[in-house]
């Protein structure tokens, strides 16, 4: 790859993993080397099963299982935010990846448990080649300047907004 590109998928709709995850597969079907860091979940989503069996393809959690409080996040959830970003810089380091997907980054630094400094940095400092996905929603402005494709994810209809749980295989 001659130059690699800088993602992002926000927005309230449903999709942004799985898109992230779709562009990493096609990635990895290509020969590519992929690794997705996923912050602030640490529950086994069905598609991690799928991932467990690709080749090219590695992922890592650096969150709990319980939904992060916003306005009082606890001290294990800033930690575990601060680790995955401190795994993402070795990752990036390595050079041994040609994309990395940084899953719900923009949700964490929504939530300060990552400054956006901190991620502004990161992204201007990867290398040339390396192609980043940030997911979630909330994206900062100063992020989507410096993206190359912005997808946002409009929530229109959802089954949840008629009370209907989220279902296993297709919404985790």
């Amino acid at each position: 790859m001659e130059k690699g590109y800088i993602h992002v998928y926000t927005g309230n709709g449903k999709g942004k993993t799985t898109s992230a995850i779709g562009l990493g597969i096609r990635a990895a079907g290509a020969g590519l080397k992929v690794h997705m860091l996923q912050f602030m979940k640490g529950r086994r989503y069905s598609e991690l099963n799928t991932l467990d069996n690709l080749k090219n393809f590695t992922y890592s959690q650096h969150g709990r299982d319980e939904f992060v409080n916003k306005k009082n996040p606890e001290k294990i959830d800033i930690d575990m935010a601060q680790e995955g970003f401190k795994q993402v810089k070795k990752l990036i380091k390595s050079n041994k990846y040609d994309m990395i997907i940084l899953d719900e980054i923009n949700v964490a630094v929504d939530f300060n448990l990552i400054a956006i400094d901190d991620v502004l940095k990161l992204i201007k400092e990867k290398p040339e080649k390396l192609e980043l996905v940030l997911t979630g929603r909330y994206a900062n402005p100063k992020i989507i300047r410096t993206a190359d494709y912005v997808t946002e994810m409009l929530e229109i209809i959802h089954p949840y907004q008629k009370g209907i749980q989220a279902r296993k295989g297709f919404d985790f």
